[in-house]
């Protein structure tokens, strides 16, 4: 195995302590859950750039590195929904799973129809950097909040309604590279199969 699937491999490993720091309460959970994530987010920017620039590219990478993204990124929302802040979460995680159940199957049906692994494209890459950028956030304002008390009012308001414009934008992200890889992969759909 190389580095690049190393890295990706070890995101998929991250997942789980994340979301354990996430939902589980102790003293800074909030702040260890934004270190973890934002390290597994790392590994992201790391795994394609060394793939790219040592030509590492492999069909197991292309197919893993989205599916990686798609477990920290899903153990994120869900964690919010469990922390329950705003019925916008919901929907946004919604928007994000349907996008992600479409793509992954889609992904499959070409496979198996004899064409190419779909790597991610510039659509499916802007859409996972606005959902981490926004995780990212949300993480650091809640560990700002509860983890080191910066709580006013004011604050707190400004916090979500950012949060809520940065998760919009990745749903909205999520629409649009969702609507681009079924129409660059219409040629392997066929229903009568």
């Amino acid at each position: 195995m190389n580095t690049p699937n190393k890295l990706t491999v070890a995101r998929i490993i991250a997942t789980p302590l994340f979301m354990a720091a996430l939902m589980i309460e102790f003293p800074y959970h909030y702040t260890a859950a934004l270190i973890l994530f934002a390290a597994a987010s790392l590994t992201d920017m790391i795994d394609g750039k060394l793939a790219r620039k040592y030509n590492l590219i492999t069909d197991f990478g292309k197919f893993l590195d989205p599916l990686a993204d798609k477990m920290l990124t899903t153990a994120a929302f869900l964690g919010f929904i469990k922390m329950d802040i705003g019925w916008q979460v919901t929907w946004i995680a919604f928007i994000v799973l349907f996008r992600e159940f479409l793509i992954s199957s889609l992904r499959l049906v070409v496979v198996s129809s004899g064409g190419r692994v779909i790597a991610a494209n510039m659509w499916g890459k802007a859409k996972t950097v606005s959902q981490m950028a926004g995780i990212i956030f949300a993480l650091l304002a809640y560990a700002l909040i509860s983890d080191f008390g910066l709580g006013n009012p004011s604050f707190v308001f400004v916090c979500d309604v950012i949060i809520s414009i940065l998760f919009w934008v990745s749903a909205v992200l999520c629409i649009i590279s969702g609507v681009i890889y079924l129409l660059d992969s219409k040629e392997y759909i066929d229903p009568s199969k």
